[in-house]
């Protein structure tokens, strides 16, 4: 069926707000980005801009993707089986309205639903799942994206996101679910008072915080001397704010300015340009905070609070914005350091890091003897290190993250979570503090101990059909004929996660032994990476350079020329 049938389907079909929204598109191209294709449900779900159409977050489609949830539920689990979902949803538009969406849905294939009562951050849904023991968990956010989008994550029993053979049955699913009458729905207030939607009050807020201070590595420090730490917190606008707060001041950070302009809940976010703590641009206002109280650190979760990101004060007093590896970095430094001063290292320890995420990551852990698994990109392949250990026992989870602003200590959830992130980060500053150095200078320690890593990210975006097919001719041509050499270092080898070969320079193959991804990863002579993957939940092609050099100097200027070398790769 073509964009323009869909469309006049959706005019006869759809409830007279939606018909009303799509008569007042009077562009041919708008019509045709909203129909020309479904929103592709993948193994992070669905995410795409508000709005009537099969390409738009709206009712339909997420009734749509939930009723081919419940599908997938009833076909893997045994006959008669109880099976349950769990729902949170954050502060964006129509969340609240697509996550009641969900639970009708869900209550009407005679599934057993838990809603949360308020918005509440995606790794206390992971938690939930695990601790209700849940069937499956439904996040409703579009993360850290701006304000026009929505989306919708799917979880298994394990906390962790839907594994992709899971995810494969939902969108086949979905393919076979007509929008309009083949969505089962009943209506929410009896479904409540039948007991079908059980609403989640705080108790079990209250479980899940006492796992993230389990986590805690020198809580009797935070206690006696957390009020001595001056630092600035921001939502932006989000679900971080009770829960971060909340675990905050039990450990014992008692001063903490909370920037009011962005502590409410707002699916305008309308103090920054885009809710991504990756973007110093929304911390102007918290800067402006830590200069009046002298605070030595900022710390900033997006919406959902999975992501977290840090402001640190440098000799000069400036106050600057430290990456997703840079992070990273000083967490897995300071929580084995931790372990080992305290005589907690396990032999069979391990650290998860992705394939785009520093290489950093493998100095470190050799220092400490301590292995290094490394994934795909997506928590959900650390999430599945983790279940992996539980049920062979073998191997001693520590610590896992990836370059985009995602950490996660613990086994209590399966996904990156802001919230034990933020507790951690305040009780490394306070840490270092005590022994008279700062996050700052502590970085400064990690280069000139472990060599100077720089990494950069360029995320490009292509929206629409047009953009979609450079994306893919640009991943062709790659395949096809892969560069000699990148910002004047030799490629040595090229791994593609597609086919799942690893090529070298003289034409020698081997199995890369990881599940298969559009990927294209770039081996470069002196430990230097490229890698190119078209994101999985945007419009966007991504390019990630890990360089290495032997000082800072050095290692900048390779990302310049690699900055020469992307413009050439993306010209198609």
């Amino acid at each position: 069926m073509g964009y323009r049938e869909e469309y006049d389907r959706w005019l006869l079909h759809a409830d007279a707000e939606t018909i009303k929204e799509l008569q007042t598109i009077a562009d041919e191209d708008e019509i045709k980005d909203r129909f020309y294709r479904s929103l592709e449900f993948g193994t992070a779900g669905l995410r795409g801009v508000l709005g009537a159409g099969t390409n738009r977050m709206n009712t339909y489609v997420v009734g749509q993707a939930t009723q081919g949830l419940a599908n997938q539920l009833r076909k893997t689990n045994a006959d008669g089986a109880e099976c349950s979902v769990v729902i949170a949803y954050d502060s964006r538009h129509q969340s609240d309205v697509f996550a009641k969406e969900a639970a009708c849905v869900l209550a009407a294939n005679g599934i057993k639903v838990y809603l949360f009562e308020e918005l509440k951050p995606v790794p206390e849904l992971s938690f939930s799942v695990r601790y209700l023991k849940a069937t499956a968990g439904i996040a409703v956010t579009a993360s850290h994206n701006p304000a026009k989008y929505n989306g919708y994550k799917v979880y298994g029993e394990d906390g962790a996101q839907l594994n992709p053979s899971l995810a494969a049955i939902v969108l086949e699913e979905m393919e076979k679910t007509d929008p309009f009458s083949g969505v089962k729905h009943c209506d929410f207030e009896e479904a409540v008072c039948d007991g079908k939607i059980i609403m989640i009050g705080d108790a079990v807020e209250e479980r899940y915080l006492d796992c993230v201070e389990a986590q805690s590595l020198r809580p009797q420090l935070c206690q006696e001397k957390g009020k001595t730490l001056k630092f600035v917190y921001t939502p932006f606008h989000g679900t971080g704010n009770k829960p971060v707060r909340k675990i905050l001041r039990r450990m014992g950070f008692k001063n903490v300015t909370v920037v009011k302009e962005q502590e409410l809940p707002d699916g305008d976010f309308p103090t920054v340009a885009s809710p991504n703590p990756e973007n110093k641009e929304g911390f102007h206002i918290a800067i402006g905070y830590a200069q009046k109280c002298g605070a030595d650190l900022i710390i900033g979760t997006d919406p959902d609070a999975d992501r977290v990101g840090i402001l640190v004060r440098n000799a000069a007093g400036e106050y600057v914005s430290f990456t997703g590896n840079q992070v990273g970095a000083l967490l897995t430094e300071y929580i084995l350091s931790s372990l080992k001063e305290e005589g907690k290292l396990p032999k069979d320890g391990y650290v998860v890091k992705t394939i785009v995420t520093t290489n950093l990551i493998q100095a470190i852990c050799k220092a400490y003897g301590v292995e290094m698994k490394e994934v795909l990109t997506g928590f959900k392949f650390i999430g599945e290190k983790i279940k992996a250990s539980e049920e062979t026992g073998i191997g001693t989870y520590l610590f896992g993250f990836e370059e985009s602003y995602g950490y996660l200590k613990g086994t209590y959830a399966r996904d990156k979570d802001a919230v034990v992130a933020a507790m951690l980060i305040a009780e490394m500053a306070l840490y270092y503090q005590e022994q008279g150095s700062s996050l700052f200078r502590q970085m400064e320690k990690i280069y000139e101990t472990y060599g100077y890593f720089v990494e950069y990210v360029e995320s490009i975006t292509m929206e629409g059909m047009e953009g979609l097919q450079k994306i893919q001719e640009i991943m062709e041509k790659l395949r096809a004929q892969p560069p000699q050499e990148i910002a004047g270092k030799e490629v040595l080898a090229v791994r593609d996660y597609q086919t799942s070969v690893r090529t070298d320079a003289k034409g020698g193959t081997e199995e890369i032994l990881l599940p298969k991804s559009n990927v294209i990863y770039l081996e470069l002579a002196d430990g230097n990476n490229f890698i190119v993957r078209p994101s999985g939940t945007e419009p966007k092609i991504k390019i990630y350079c890990l360089m290495k050099g032997t000082t800072q100097a050095e290692t900048e200027e390779l990302v310049e020329k690699v900055k020469i070398d992307i413009k050439k790769i993306c010209r198609v």
